[in-house]
């Protein structure tokens, strides 16, 4: 993510122009095969986030619940971008330690010289060269889950399964184009139409959703998949970020019974919150975003004790990790500070 179209132009214009998800440029695939040239080895690859990014946070838990952390090395980006967008100014001298770079589009100009588009995460950047090698957003998550697999820790879950894909792929289809993108379409509408339109879809997915949700403890079969990872994402800043900067409020998350227990549920469930930062996240949206919120003034709210509150969402059975075992706590190195946690 970086910024209403993939781009990168000033924080001033984040809002002022029409919502468009522009398509990943860099699509290499990182196999065990290797058959675009980039074959899964361990400690060979470093994965870029912001832990401010929905779509970016979806690798960081991906790459945890399959505890890919010793072979898939994180870097964490400052959530306030300038207009070089992504910067690793939450280190010492400003520079990633690994790659020794101070933006990550200096890996993009390395894989295509003299690039000038969009600079999003997440991104994985192949170490030795110091090249992108994707920002398949869509395609980074699903890989760690089924070509990553002889680097996964023992117990890991299978978070796509393969009797259950075609319903796992249909029920992400209306996620992303109704909840994860449709917020941003509501955020970003540059008139009164089409910010009702896409508020409305918001909240009828969400409704739609719920049925399914009341019946069941996650989205597709009885244990967490890529489904719940997607949903998850956009749900645990609702109300931090979408329901007031977006004007996604019909109704706050914490409004909608069903959906905020399986929130909470997800969220304690290890791989899930230990990775949510609520300060980046709102830092990022209130101060980057400026043709929104041109004062960049953050709230204080919302009060996030909730996130701990009992869900009850295991009386509807279910495990989890199906047959195998919550990871490993999370690495002192990369847990998220006290400001961030509820």
């Amino acid at each position: 993510m970086s910024g209403s179209d993939g781009g990168t132009p000033g924080n001033a214009e984040y809002g002022k122009k029409p919502f468009k998800r522009s398509k990943s440029h860099f699509t290499d695939r990182i196999t065990a095969d290797g058959r675009d040239g980039w074959p899964v080895e361990a400690h060979r690859y470093r994965l870029i986030a912001s832990r401010a990014c929905p779509w970016a946070s979806r690798a960081v838990i991906s790459r945890r619940l399959l505890g890919l952390e010793d072979a898939l090395s994180l870097a964490i980006a400052d959530p306030i971008q300038d207009d070089r967008s992504w910067r690793f100014t939450l280190n010492a001298k400003g520079l990633d330690p690994v790659l020794k770079i101070h933006f990550l589009g200096e890996a993009y100009a390395k894989r295509e010289p003299g690039y000038s588009g969009g600079v999003s995460v997440p991104a994985v950047v192949d170490v030795p060269s110091g090249k992108l090698v994707t920002n398949d957003y869509q395609q980074i998550t699903l890989d760690l889950a089924t070509e990553w697999t002889a680097l996964h820790r023992p117990g890991a879950p299978d978070l796509y399964p393969h009797a259950h894909r075609d319903e796992i792929d249909e029920v992400m289809a209306g996620v992303y184009k109704d909840v994860n993108n449709g917020v941003y379409r509501a955020g970003f509408a540059t008139n009164q139409e089409k910010y009702q339109a896409a508020c409305a879809g918001v909240f009828r997915r969400l409704d739609q959703l719920t049925p399914r949700l009341e019946r069941q403890r996650y989205l597709v079969g009885d244990t967490i998949t890529e489904a719940d990872v997607r949903l998850f994402t956009t749900l645990v800043r609702f109300d931090a970020v979408y329901h007031g900067h977006f004007k996604c409020n019909l109704r706050k998350l914490s409004e909608m019974p069903t959906l905020w227990a399986y929130s909470r549920d997800l969220f304690q469930t290890p791989g899930f919150g230990d990775t949510v930062d609520f300060d980046h996240i709102k830092r990022h949206y209130y101060q980057v975003q400026a043709g929104i919120n041109p004062m960049g003034i953050v709230p204080l709210g919302p009060d996030l004790s909730g996130w701990l509150r009992p869900h009850h969402r295991q009386e509807l059975g279910g495990h989890p990790f199906g047959d195998g075992t919550p990871p490993e706590p999370v690495r002192a190195d990369e847990e998220v500070p006290l400001a961030g946690r509820p």
